[in-house]
């Protein structure tokens, strides 16, 4: 399931995963988040959407099984392009943070996309936001929603704890059995079941919440 963003504060300064925050806080320091290799699977970079990914994002969401867990209609490159615009849109109004997944190639080939996670809903002052994830076909089944939303969660407490973020929502609709392992193996837990809202979200939806830490 996959929430409507809501207008944010520019003052909200997310930092690199080398901890800096940008020096105009209304301008937002490029971010690059890192998931190591392991030796079973391949590094993933996670980084801002740009335009570049267009051609890769319509090929991804050529998957009838992708369609039928996101809002978002991706058919054309002029459509690939609005959307990537949107989350550039949400980086400048400092409200959506969305990141393309890479997985590193073991050969010199260049990277892939084999998903996107992102962070929504965000506002200063706001204790909760939302996080959503999507994988790519061909990157199904290999852990790597769980490892990007493992990077993205300990990236989002750390960048915006201190402008008051305490939890983080996760929603899925009750039927995506796989998001809902994501979530469970990234200690977001149940909090409760959602109703639908047809005809965006036609079935009951589970809610799942982590809180930061001490």
């Amino acid at each position: 399931m996959i929430g409507q963003p809501r207008q944010g504060m520019n003052q909200l300064s997310p930092r690199s995963d080398q901890g800096h925050a940008a020096s105009d806080p209304a301008v937002n320091t490029p971010v690059i988040l890192t998931s190591p290799a392991s030796p079973t699977a391949p590094a993933l970079v996670l980084r801002p959407w740009h335009a570049e990914d267009v051609a890769a994002l319509v090929e991804v969401y050529r998957d009838p099984e992708l369609r039928r867990w996101t809002n978002a209609r991706v058919e054309s490159e002029d459509d690939g392009l609005g959307w990537v615009r949107a989350q550039e849109q949400g980086w400048e109004a400092g409200d959506r943070f969305a990141f393309a997944v890479f997985e590193t190639a073991l050969d010199a080939a260049p990277p892939r996309l084999v998903g996107n996670v992102v962070i929504k809903e965000v506002a200063s002052g706001k204790p909760s936001a939302e996080v959503g994830y999507w994988t790519a076909a061909r990157a199904r089944g290999r852990g790597v929603a769980s490892r990007a939303l493992k990077t993205l969660t300990t990236w989002s407490f750390d960048a915006f704890r201190a402008d008051g973020l305490e939890c983080l929502d996760l929603l899925h609709q009750v039927d995506n059995l796989a998001s809902c392992r994501v979530a469970e193996k990234n200690g977001y837990q149940f909090d409760r079941i959602l109703p639908s809202v047809p005809p965006s979200y036609p079935l009951d939806g589970h809610l799942h919440i982590l809180r930061a830490t001490a």
